[in-house]
């Protein structure tokens, strides 16, 4: 994989661009305290969560007979947008950005977080003229984010073939080849170093570490 064969760069946000992993187990202990269930430690959490999070609630504990997934969902969010201000970049991601643009190459945020909130999120760290466009879902259930992708492409005429897709999940991953475009995995993120490398795609520890991935 060579720079001069990327035009695009698909991102992800939170946990590659956004380092919000520490505020998601505080919140999600918020509701796991509430229903006397184990708490989450950072290395359970990078072994346990997945996409849909729904499954990844199943594997806490919750119990979708006595109360419907979208409770705790909503629950979580509520928890999670009462800290998300306080919540940094990475420390290497404007230079990363930055080093893209300066390539020349469009970028794109794709998220399965609640797009008005992605775009709050964004536009509240100051990044929003790094990206062309910011593409959300509609809701707070984070079922997934092919759909959007696929939407984005056929919106902004994206070649897939001169692209490539940079997340933190094997759900990344899997949205990369849904859409047929290359991905890079951030293993720093919401799952650990050893599942990202059996989705067989490169897997970087850091951002900074790309630029030395491309050769420059």
């Amino acid at each position: 994989m060579r720079l001069s064969e990327i035009d695009t760069i698909l991102w992800d946000w939170n946990g590659t661009l956004l380092n919000d992993m520490n505020l998601c187990i505080r919140s999600m202990n918020k509701l796991l305290k509430k229903r006397r269930l184990p708490l989450l430690c950072p290395d359970r959490y990078l072994q346990v969560f997945t996409f849909p999070v729904k499954e990844y609630y199943s594997r806490l504990g919750f119990n979708f007979e006595n109360e419907a997934f979208e409770i705790p969902a909503e629950e979580f969010i509520v928890h999670y947008n009462d800290g998300i201000s306080e919540v940094p970049l990475f420390d290497d991601t404007i230079d990363i950005l930055t080093w893209f643009r300066n390539q020349g190459k469009r970028q794109y945020i794709i998220s399965a977080m609640e797009h008005d909130a992605l775009l709050r999120s964004v536009k509240e760290r100051n990044i929003l003229d790094y990206f062309h466009t910011v593409s959300g879902i509609s809701d707070n259930l984070a079922f997934g984010k092919t759909a959007i992708a696929k939407q984005l492409i056929a919106e902004q005429n994206i070649d897939v073939s001169r692209s490539i897709f940079i997340g933190d999940t094997t759900h990344d991953a899997e949205v990369a080849k849904e859409i047929n475009v290359k991905n890079l995995l951030i293993s720093r993120g919401h799952q650990h170093h050893e599942r990202l490398k059996k989705t067989g795609n490169p897997v970087m520890n850091s951002l900074s570490d790309i630029i030395n991935f491309f050769g420059h």
